[in-house]
């Protein structure tokens, strides 16, 4: 008998260093029939992402794209039928590029990012496009959903916990230091923060202009973010009603609005950014979600930050930046407090937040990651920073870069 030819053993896979190339979103908008994406599809607001993503990145051959992956929170509409592969297929992309969807709520582009950027880590793909989109307007948070009554019945969750604003109250409360005047004031500064930085052009060179037609109006090219209100005073903000609880302290001017708007983001590893000639603007160190009870799902951030350092080796000392997202000033004070870091620490979100952008749900985690990039590249100083944020339900997510442009990059990494 001939001897049964040996099989070769698979490859032995290496894990890969993943950098973050590149970052576009739209202007954010205001939802309802008084924004600027009033009439305009959700879909199409992210394929402008990603064709911008193809424009500014010439030397990337559009079939190296290996994945697309877009997020949503109400996947439903102009916002469904797997959007990660309808927005290749709109954006031109070659048919052999596939994608898919993803709904991780407020975090859906964040996690767009981690869920790609862990299979090109793996050397499953070298490019992927990861994003998310949300249009509030056409699809309000919780349209045509239906909780299990067993959430209520069973008591798995206060009922607090389906309402956001009710589980910003519920932060208040656990953490009566952190008073309305407190919070009222960090969202002044937040305004001030963004409005500064569009006076020195920090914000506008990753944003994507869009046309849109308002039903029965012309059309306007859209290049700057709606929602801010720049020279917002503590007395405006004490004037504002509390619609979650009488006497309470969440508000329209503290909170993050209802918006629209889409963002993108180009990854691959760190061999093919060189190969491609293709800048890298971020490297990912590592990333953690973590889940905490849903009715104070503010507080999230604080875990999936202490399960990410952990796992990289770092203390908040080594972090010399953070964009938090602001949902709702209570959420970020929570954070700032347990690491005690102060409420207006140069750290901490330079160019403004939420509060004063806007807040487009399933798209806000790649505007966190866009800011931290110009920031690295702004202080060379810097380096390491993350981006971290609260999820619906109670969860958080956060994921810790390190700065290409420090002298130490890449060293005992």
């Amino acid at each position: 008998m001939s001897p049964t030819p040996t099989r070769p053993l698979p490859r032995q896979r290496q894990v890969r260093d993943v950098v973050f190339v590149d970052g576009v979103r739209t202007p954010f908008g205001k939802a309802g029939d008084k924004g600027i994406y009033h009439g305009t599809r959700a879909d199409d607001l992210v394929v402008k992402c990603v064709r911008e993503l193809l424009r500014r990145n010439p030397s990337l051959p559009p079939e190296r794209v290996d994945e697309v992956a877009i997020a949503a929170t109400t996947q439903t509409g102009d916002q469904g039928l797997t959007l990660g592969r309808t927005a290749a297929l709109l954006a031109g992309l070659p048919q052999s590029v596939p994608g898919y969807a993803i709904d991780r709520m407020c975090a859906g582009a964040m996690t767009a990012v981690t869920s790609t950027a862990g299979s090109i880590a793996f050397g499953a793909y070298d490019v992927v496009i990861a994003g998310g989109v949300e249009h509030m307007g056409n699809h309000p948070m919780g349209a045509g959903a239906d909780p299990n009554p067993r959430f209520l019945s069973e008591r798995l969750v206060d009922p607090a916990a389906l309402n956001m604003g009710n589980t910003a109250e519920n932060l208040h409360d656990r953490f009566p230091a952190i008073t309305k005047e407190r919070a009222d004031r960090y969202a002044m500064a937040s305004q001030a923060k963004l409005a500064a930085a569009y006076e020195d052009g920090h914000i506008q060179p990753d944003l994507v202009p869009v046309a849109a037609r308002r039903p029965g109006e012309g059309w306007a090219l859209n290049s700057v973010d709606e929602p801010p209100r720049p020279g917002t005073t503590m007395e405006d903000l004490e004037a504002l009603r509390t619609p979650f609880r009488p006497h309470g302290h969440v508000t329209a001017g503290n909170a993050a609005g209802l918006n629209d708007g889409a963002t993108a983001a180009l990854l691959t590893s760190a061999e093919t950014a060189a190969e491609l000639g293709l800048p890298a603007k971020m490297r990912l160190v590592g990333y953690a979600f973590a889940g905490v009870e849903p009715e104070v799902m503010g507080i999230g951030p604080v875990p999936a930050t202490e399960k990410a350092l952990t796992q990289a080796g770092l203390s908040i000392e080594d972090i010399g930046l953070i964009e938090i997202n602001e949902a709702f000033a209570v959420q970020v004070l929570s954070f700032l407090d347990h690491y005690g870091i102060a409420d207006d620490d140069q750290r901490v979100n330079r160019y403004g937040g939420a509060i004063a952008v806007g807040h487009p749900l399933a798209s806000s985690g790649v505007r966190l990651m866009n800011q931290l990039a110009r920031q690295f590249e702004a202080d060379p100083t810097v380096r390491f920073g993350l981006t971290t944020m609260c999820v619906g339900l109670g969860m958080g997510g956060t994921v810790i870069w390190e700065n290409p442009h420090h002298a130490d990059y890449g060293k005992d990494a």
